[in-house]
């Protein structure tokens, strides 16, 4: 039976319009929602960028997730888990989460693989310096001699069998905070893969993951900062995908005293801030809780055994800038991945 004049223009409608959806989806016309939150946990504004329908719902289970982190590895707060730990040292040990547990035993873990200048025992030491708050001022040298007894990654005592952790004496003080931003930043990663997000940027005060690609396919663009000049002002730019990026940077914390400069990065062999000729270090990783971990502990360490160390750890990355504006990265790094925009620096 011939078809009726309405029928045919019904179907030519119906047509038209599966061709315009394709069309909408094979552009990307069609996107999927953005959301974008701010917060504040773990000492730093967090700042959250999601691409997906499930992206509010994620956010919120994230950020939920971050107090919670917080609430657990603080050393500011009195009720947090860690400063349970210090309030028992050297008398008895304390039952942990799991995530705690897991944070402070892979502290431990970098400790020794960067020879100590990565420790979570030097609390005393950041205390007694007080830099980046009203009452930071230059320790007496007897002051800082006395502090350095206490810091020792050796001295603390882990117990898998019961997640109890102790420090070994009285008066040492456990502080995770060189590592538990990577540890939350892995976390909320997590949570967004479980929410099916495919595409996301998590800021972690300067912890940085690009989870998946932007909306368009493209690379996530990091910028790594110049270490001598204002915020905002980059030496080179990242193109990432599913990676972690992680700065440690004398640049960010310190104060002025009779001419000298005296920053944030506490040797913890020496007491004092590091005077490596290292100025940045930036570690890319596929976790977050890697490159946190490693980012100080190679800055202090020095540029030839900072090289040698992340050479030989599989899947990790390096960019070293040093005082005399020397650029060092490790050999995975291709043209692709990081293009430098600063000339007044040199790439060795």
């Amino acid at each position: 039976m011939p078809m009726s004049t309405v029928s045919i223009q019904l179907l030519i409608i119906a047509i038209i319009i599966i061709l315009i959806l394709i069309f909408i989806f094979a552009t990307g016309k069609l996107e999927k929602p953005e959301v974008v939150k701010s917060s504040y946990a773990l000492g730093t504004i967090i700042n959250l960028k999601v691409c997906g329908k499930k992206g509010e719902r994620a956010i919120k289970e994230a950020i939920e997730k971050l107090n919670d982190i917080d609430d657990k590895m603080s050393a500011f707060k009195e009720d947090s888990e860690i400063s349970k730990i210090t309030s028992k040292a050297g008398v008895n040990s304390e039952t942990v989460s799991k995530d705690t547990y897991f944070v402070v035993k892979k502290a431990v873990e970098y400790s020794k693989i960067l020879e100590g200048t990565f420790d979570p025992t030097i609390r005393p030491l950041v205390k007694l310096w007080n830099i980046g708050t009203k009452e930071e001022a230059i320790p007496e040298k007897y002051q800082i001699e006395e502090t350095l007894k206490l810091v020792n990654y050796n001295d603390v005592i882990l117990d898998e069998s019961s997640h109890s952790i102790m420090l070994k004496h009285n008066k040492q003080a456990l502080d995770v905070g060189g590592i538990a931003k990577g540890f939350a930043a892995d976390e909320v990663r997590d949570i967004f893969y479980k929410h099916n997000i495919k595409s996301a940027l998590i800021d972690l005060g300067g912890n940085i993951f690009a989870l998946g690609s932007k909306e368009d396919g493209t690379p996530w663009k990091v910028g790594i900062q110049n270490p001598i000049k204002p915020r905002g002002e980059y030496i080179g730019i990242l193109s990432v995908k599913n990676k972690s990026v992680v700065t440690s940077g004398n640049y960010e914390k310190y104060f002025m005293k009779d001419g000298q400069r005296f920053h944030h990065i506490i040797d913890p062999k020496t007491g004092y801030p590091s005077k490596s000729k290292i100025i940045s270090a930036t570690i890319i990783s596929d976790n977050s809780i890697d490159g946190d971990g490693l980012s100080t502990g190679v800055y202090i360490i020095g540029i030839d055994k900072a090289m040698k160390i992340i050479e030989a750890i599989d899947g990790i990355e390096a960019i070293f800038i040093t005082e005399d504006k020397k650029i060092y990265k490790t050999s995975g790094l291709d043209k692709e991945i990081l293009i430098f925009t600063d000339d007044e620096f040199s790439l060795i």
